[in-house]
């Protein structure tokens, strides 16, 4: 079973998907279904949207505030989320903007949720980061 087969709902699942639990990456989805002749718009935008919503899930998990949720199935522990909150003081919501690097940008999400960041603000500045790192690779792949 090829991307073609789930086509938009795939490449919207894949980026809801890779911006939870599921460790893996969406950037590769986005490519495989452009070099399949999907259109760019369509993909910028279904998987901008799913990424972001998946984002926002992982804020709400952070904002129920469970910390030994966020330490068993996000591998994140409280020191962790200590030094993201100091960073988070610092710089404040820009973290937002960054929840689409690998790795940390779940571990920002959570921090956001839990430390109970502004929501519209959080949500706004992650679609801005998400957006522009998706049209940049659809750029690169297109």
């Amino acid at each position: 079973m090829g991307l073609e087969e789930f086509g938009y709902l795939g490449l919207f699942i894949a980026g809801f998907l890779a911006a939870t639990v599921m460790p893996f990456s969406s950037e590769g989805l986005l490519a495989i279904a452009l070099l399949n002749g999907f259109d760019p718009f369509l993909c910028l935008i279904i998987i901008t949207f799913g990424n972001w919503l998946g984002s926002l899930t992982t804020y709400g998990i952070g904002y129920i505030g469970n910390v030994e949720w966020i330490e068993k199935y996000f591998k994140i522990s409280r020191e962790k989320i200590e030094k993201i909150k100091r960073y988070l003081d610092k710089h404040g919501i820009l973290l937002a903007f960054f929840v689409w690097v690998p790795i940390l940008g779940d571990a920002f999400a959570l921090s956001l949720g839990y430390f109970k960041v502004n929501f519209t603000a959080t949500a706004i500045f992650m679609l801005i980061g998400k957006f522009f790192r998706y049209l940049l690779l659809t750029f690169l792949f297109n």
